[in-house]
């Protein structure tokens, strides 16, 4: 194996002086054996370069003339200088090309740098002794160039001013489909790094190979890009892998532990990192308003309110001015949301506080966690492996995967186009070996690093995919992911469909392991709640834990993410305050976005002053929170919904940096002593009583229904009594007709009595009491639209 030697500081001068592609081979003579013992043959002085692999390139659309040598290298030769080392770290003897500095007027220390052919695993950047290893995945790649930007070379802006580019021998840095090279002495940090691919031209058999992009390692640990979240002065920023081997592993602390939840006690948050804090209302240093810090400093937030599980929207990297890249309907939007994946490895280093960049964004993501578990709050990340950010083939945006090879990580047809099962132009190819090899890679990179404790995976149905679409029975990737030993203590929830009509929700392949979010529970209570006819059946049905869907082998109620208010579509007071969806704003004339979103506006379209409007719609919110922390099953909620957070009818609003999707704090302060309390409340009593989040599945022993006409289409009122051992019992009813219903209320336990906790008709601090109104007779009449629960004690 040979080694190849370069100046590395010394020739600082050289690269910023370089006006063309590569070294000219008339002014350098190499004097070097074969580079490899097996290849049998010998450098060509006429072209040291290329032969040796190395390739000094400055890309500009500027051209000289004269002779370049003369004008460029005054100082520099590649002498040719050839001895034998003993074995290296991959056990094979080294040849070494040197090349040297004639300048001694250049005041800096040459720092150089020695070529080897490297080994193909681990896949990325890793250490190796003193060496930086590279290693990238093309099975159809011709022709692999690691691209290098040294530290104070270049920019991210510009990342080809000063880039070294090494062209990777086939014979020599290949393995298998794995193409590798090996360096020694170059900078163990702040090194950018990138691939240029060239491969075969043919569009119809899925190749889409363009040498002159500069692209994105899918291992890469940490990418650069812009520093500033929508800085649209750097629109066009490109994006590269770096890497660090400097910083000493970060401190967890000696009384550091997971929270290790069962999931039967989980209430989860779904959350978005930048929005939870980028609003000016949140009081913080604007240094950190939208970072992972930011979201530290409203802990106690999290706290108060009672949760226990954060779902955090998408946090690997992303462009959020993709869609200002051309023009376009969608182009003064920003892509808020996240869901257009650029890396599977690396945290969003927009979110670092200050812009501090890819480096600090680590290290300050781990110190959110740390500062989660602390508080017994797990972290679950939001994963979008269904599709990546490369678009289609009409607006490419190539960084990565489809420079690399597109007919391996993307889905495709007969006819080499891509498929689109994820609405948003590709479809990753996720049950390809190496794609699953990358996706669970990636899923242990985040917990072992990381420390995170589960993923939700958006349009989990791709996943159920074969390599041409067709759905699998038993899909390998989602086995993999449920038996794999490091994914062992963590949660793994599944959106049980896609943009292709594979609609898994209560039959997705799980192998006991996996939930679901529970798309039916989420409809049957929108449409109970709002006073849909012939619902109180299946309300029934999700309140007890969604038995019809989950209750197969060893599945449990906790299995069922029950949820009625998400990211994508309405916030539960829009979900009381409008019919309709109001997208203008989107610029895609209002045909994005869901129709069927099940809501009632309570009898005005919007904003209103009626205060009889508005005490209904106070209700209805109470009503569905209710029912969510009575079911039996998991819960997840919306940020913002605490305080009756409104986007003002827009049920996709993905694009918008705005108060239509950042938290309004001013709110939450306003209205803490009366919605916000309740909802907390109401998530703490859940907490305090097990019967509500139970391990098993509902009997005959454990609920009472007191109903004896589940045939009635125009019943709209349910109550049920659970049972608890102690006789600690909890009866709740539910009354969605427009009149007063009265009730009969059954006897209470033996030598207990009936505590009245929650009337939603009531005002705060009325409508939750914790320690319960005494006095419950046999009868209680229940206002319409409202709901009350009663606990014996």
């Amino acid at each position: 194996m040979e080694a190849l030697i370069l100046p590395d500081k010394g020739t600082k001068m050289l690269y910023q002086s370089l006006p063309l592609y590569s070294i000219s081979p008339t002014k350098f003579s190499v004097f070097a054996s074969s580079l490899s013992h097996n290849l049998g043959r010998s450098y060509a002085s006429s072209s040291p370069a290329q032969d040796m692999g190395l390739k000094l390139s400055k890309r500009t659309s500027s051209s000289s003339s004269g002779d370049f040598s003369k004008a460029c290298f005054p100082f520099y030769k590649i002498r040719g200088s050839v001895k034998h080392t003993t074995p290296n770290a991959y056990d094979q003897r080294t040849q070494e090309l040197v090349v040297e500095e004639e300048a001694p007027q250049i005041s800096e220390t040459s720092l150089p740098l020695k070529i080897f052919r490297g080994h193909a695993f681990p896949m990325g950047v890793s250490e190796v002794e003193n060496r930086i290893n590279f290693a990238i995945f093309s099975q159809h790649a011709t022709a692999v160039t690691l691209c290098l930007s040294l530290p104070n070379r270049g920019s991210i802006d510009r990342p080809d001013d000063g880039m070294v580019e090494l062209p990777l021998d086939p014979r020599v840095n290949k393995t298998g489909d794995i193409w590798h090279i090996c360096i020694e002495d170059l900078p163990r940090s702040n090194v950018l790094y990138g691939y240029r691919i060239d491969g075969p031209q043919d569009w119809h058999q899925g190749h889409r190979f363009d040498s002159s992009i500069v692209l994105i390692d899918p291992y890469a640990k940490l990418v650069e890009g812009r520093r500033l979240f929508a800085d649209t002065s750097a629109k066009f920023s490109k994006f590269l892998g770096t890497y660090d081997f400097d910083s000493s592993p970060f401190d967890w602390g000696d009384n550091y532990k997971l929270p290790n939840i069962p999931e039967k006690d989980l209430v989860i948050y779904e959350m978005n990192v930048r929005a939870f804090t980028a609003d000016e209302s949140s009081g913080l240093d604007p240094e950190i308003r939208g970072s992972y810090l930011g979201l530290i400093e409203k802990v106690p937030h999290l706290l108060e309110l009672g949760i226990n599980a954060v779902e955090l929207l998408p946090v690997f990297e992303f462009d959020e001015l993709e869609l200002q890249r051309r023009c376009n309907p969608r182009d003064h939007m920003v892509n808020t949301w996240g869901y257009s994946t650029i890396n599977f490895f690396s945290p969003m280093s927009r979110y670092s506080s200050g812009g501090g960049g890819p480096l600090k964004a680590s290290r300050e993501f781990k110190e959110m966690v740390k500062a989660l578990h602390g508080a017994g709050i797990e972290v679950i990340l939001d994963v979008v492996y269904n599709h990546t950010n490369e678009a289609d083939d009409v607006n490419p945006y190539t960084t990565s995967f489809r420079g690399i090879d597109s007919k391996v990580y993307y889905m495709m047809d007969g006819n080499g186009q891509l498929l689109n099962y994820s609405g948003c132009g590709n479809t990753l190819n996720c049950n390809h070996p190496v794609v699953m090899e990358l996706i669970l890679d990636s899923l242990r990179h985040w917990v072992v690093e990381y420390h995170v404790d589960g993923f939700r995976f958006d349009l989990a149905s791709v996943l159920c995919r074969g390599t041409d679409g067709s759905p699998l029975n038993a899909p390998p990737v989602i086995r993999a992911i449920a038996k794999d030993a490091t994914l062992s203590r963590c949660k793994i929830i599944a959106e049980p469909w896609d943009c292709g009509g594979l609609y898994l929700v209560g039959g997705f392949p799980n192998w006991d392991r996996w939930a679901e979010w529970n798309g039916k529970y989420r409809d049957d209570l929108r449409r109970f709640i709002k006073g849909d006819p012939g619902m109180k059946g299946s309300l029934a049905t999700r309140l007890a834990g969604s038995a019809d869907l989950y209750r197969v082998n060893k599945r449990k109620p906790y299995h069922s993410i029950n949820f009625i208010i998400a990211h994508d579509g309405f916030t539960l007071y829009d979900l009381v305050s409008y019919n309709f969806k109001h997208n203008e704003a989107n610029g895609e004339g209002g045909n994005d976005g869901c129709n069927d979103n099940f809501s009632w506006n309570c009898g005005f379209e919007g904003e209103t002053s009626d205060a009889s409007i508005k005490a209904l719609r106070s209700r209805q919110m109470k009503n569905f929170h209710l029912a969510l922390m009575v079911s039996q099953g998991t819960p997840m909620m919306l940020m913002g919904d605490e305080y009756g957070h409104t986007r003002y009818g827009n049920n996709n609003s993905y694009g918008h940096d705005t108060a239509i999707n950042n938290f309004q704090w001013g709110q939450l302060e306003d209205r803490k002593n009366s919605h916000f309390r309740f909802f907390s409340e109401m998530i703490k009593f859940r907490h305090c009583h097990q019967i509500l989040g139970r391990d098993n599945f509902l009997d005959k022993n454990d609920v009472t229904w007191h109903e004896d006409n589940w045939d009635n289409y125009g019943s709209k009122f349910l109550a049920f009594t659970l049972h608890d051992n102690n006789g600690a019992d909890i009866y709740v009813a539910f009354n969605a007709h427009n009149f007063f219903v009265k009730v009969s209320i059954p006897p209470p336990p033996l030598k207990r009595q009936w505590f009245r906790v929650v009337d939603t008709n009531l005002q705060s601090p009325d409508d939750f009491v914790h320690e319960g109104v005494p006095g419950i007779g046999k009868t209680y009449n229940i206002a319409p639209y409202s709901s009350i629960l009663l606990e014996a004690k």
